[in-house]
């Protein structure tokens, strides 16, 4: 029994065996078919051009030197360090060793150039030279004591004083910018002397200006009467000439000028040869009010002190930077000051428009006449939109005379178009206040300077707005004015340095101010092409 079951189990195990060889020979087959197909495919891939030019759009320089395992990040890291040694080694004086620097420097910008340009990683044997040559300079600087706490302290140095030299230049330019701003053009002084020359030599001119003064329209209260106070010819042109042109009945308009004595006779010859449509002008000279002295105007009497001519007559040094755009003796002229006196000027008159003399009238303004002020004295339009113009931004809030009698967030007002009232005016004796008021800030204590924180205080509680198109400002600081709030507008003020007879006026808006200009006048004519 046991001989007849031998063969069948060697049967069995040999066919076993027998699959299992299948089997291996079946996987070696598969194995050596996936492998050829495989070197075949890497050989297309590295044949064929698009997936080099797929590889080439995928290259980011910037990936690159964020990448902390690439070439291009150590030579960066290495680059900064060494722009900072730079500034050290040329602080220290050794000029070789920021030179050398300086070179390797600019040939990592090149290499990172190129590498932008095509496409490419940087490689190693483009890299090493330049990282071994950075890294020999960084230890030599190293070497010479050039550490991190040297190179820390020595740029926040370099940064304060960057900081510093920033500051000086904004003081700086806005000083130039006022002295831009207050100086007279060439043309215009040529102008004045060829008006003054004209003075003298015209005897009948003289005696014009004399028959003027005694002309019953300057005290017709049936008249449009409005009053300028300025120093500059052209310029109170400019108001006459523009305002005349937009009147209905330019005929009915009476303007007051005043100027001062060097300007009264070249004022003067200007007005009295133009006609201006058949109004009537009136020129005076600030001299020409004797009872306007330092007994009567604490203004004057403060300016005779030593202490107030040091203030605003002294050079830049004697007071500190900030207080440099405070000090500008403009801010303390009598003419700048003359709107506060305006009852006693013309006290015939009962209500008058002033204009600033660097504005351009584009409307009809005998309007504003039959305005009702509702008892008020000052008409003027409102300027609180801007946060910038409320009352806090102009006057000391931290002494009591002002906290206790002012709001802080009360709306601030330009001065520039005002209809003042006259017999408001007396009745609620105006001058009077604002002698109160400058009496109280004779060391400056309530306010800086200028006449509008002065005009707040004087006018607090007698202001009436007025709308927002009789009076547009900011023409000589603000290029974004909208083109539909200037066509609208019934005067345009060209506040800010940047006035319209300078080099430096805004572009935009100089042919809004140069079209009422006489050009064809011979002297003017001859001073501007000279």
């Amino acid at each position: 029994m046991r001989r007849s079951r031998r063969p069948a189990r060697r049967r069995l195990s040999d066919w076993i065996w027998w699959i299992l060889g299948l089997f291996m020979a079946g996987g070696l087959l598969l194995f050596v078919l996936h492998h050829h197909h495989q070197d075949r495919s890497g050989l297309q891939m590295k044949k064929g051009p698009k997936p080099i030019e797929i590889a080439h759009r995928s290259f980011n320089l910037t990936q690159e030197l964020l990448s902390s395992t690439s070439f291009a990040r150590q030579l960066a890291d290495q680059m900064t360090l060494s722009k900072a040694y730079v500034v050290i080694a040329k602080e220290h004086g050794n000029l070789q060793l920021a030179w050398e620097l300086s070179s390797q420097i600019r040939n990592c910008q090149r290499l990172f150039s190129q590498a932008a340009v095509r496409g490419k990683p940087i490689s190693l044997e483009e890299a090493h030279p330049i990282i071994t040559q950075l890294a020999q300079l960084i230890y030599k600087a190293q070497d010479l004591h050039y550490d991190i706490s040297t190179t820390i302290t020595t740029l926040k140095n370099h940064a304060q004083a960057l900081e510093e030299r920033a500051n000086a230049a904004t003081v700086q330019s806005a000083q130039f910018g006022q002295l831009a701003a207050e100086a007279l053009p060439k043309s215009l002084h040529c102008l004045n002397i060829k008006l003054l020359d004209e003075w003298f030599r015209n005897q009948e001119l003289r005696k014009l200006a004399e028959t003027h003064r005694k002309s019953p329209m300057l005290v017709d209260t049936n008249l449009y009467h409005f009053c300028i106070f300025s120093d500059n010819v052209l310029a109170t042109s400019v108001v006459v000439n523009s305002t005349i042109s937009n009147a209905d009945h330019p005929q009915l308009l009476v303007f007051h000028i005043v100027t001062d004595g060097i300007n009264y006779q070249a004022m003067a010859s200007w007005f009295l040869n133009n006609n201006y449509k058949g109004c009537f002008v009136e020129v005076q000279s600030l001299e020409e009010f004797d009872w306007l002295n330092a007994s009567y105007s604490p203004l004057l009497k403060q300016l005779s002190y030593s202490e107030s001519k040091a203030y605003y007559f002294s050079g830049v040094s004697a007071y500190p930077e900030e207080e440099t755009k405070f000090r500008n003796p403009k801010f303390v002229l009598l003419l700048n000051h003359l709107r506060f006196y305006i009852p006693q000027i013309y006290p015939s008159l009962e209500r008058i428009v002033f204009l600033d003399d660097d504005v351009v009238v584009q409307k009809d303004l005998t309007p504003l006449f039959s305005l009702d002020l509702h008892g008020n004295v000052n008409a003027a339009v409102e300027t609180c939109l801007e946060s910038y113009h409320r009352f806090y931004k102009f006057l000391n809030f931290s002494n009591p005379l002002i906290s206790s009698k002012f709001d802080p967030q009360a709306c601030g007002w330009a001065f520039g178009v005002n209809v003042f009232d006259l017999i408001a005016w007396k009745k609620a004796n105006v001058t009077a206040r604002y002698h109160y008021w400058q009496e109280q800030n004779a060391h400056r204590t309530l306010w800086k300077t200028g006449t509008l924180p002065a005009g707040l205080l004087t006018f607090y509680g007698l202001m009436e707005p007025l709308d927002r198109r009789w009076h547009v400002l900011g023409l000589g600081y603000d290029l974004d004015i909208d083109d539909r709030i200037i066509q609208s507008a019934a005067v345009l003020h060209f506040s800010g340095n940047m006035k319209p007879w300078l080099k430096l006026a805004v572009s935009k808006y100089k042919h809004l101010w140069n079209q009422f200009v006489d050009f064809e006048r011979p002297y003017l004519r001859d001073c501007i092409m000279h």
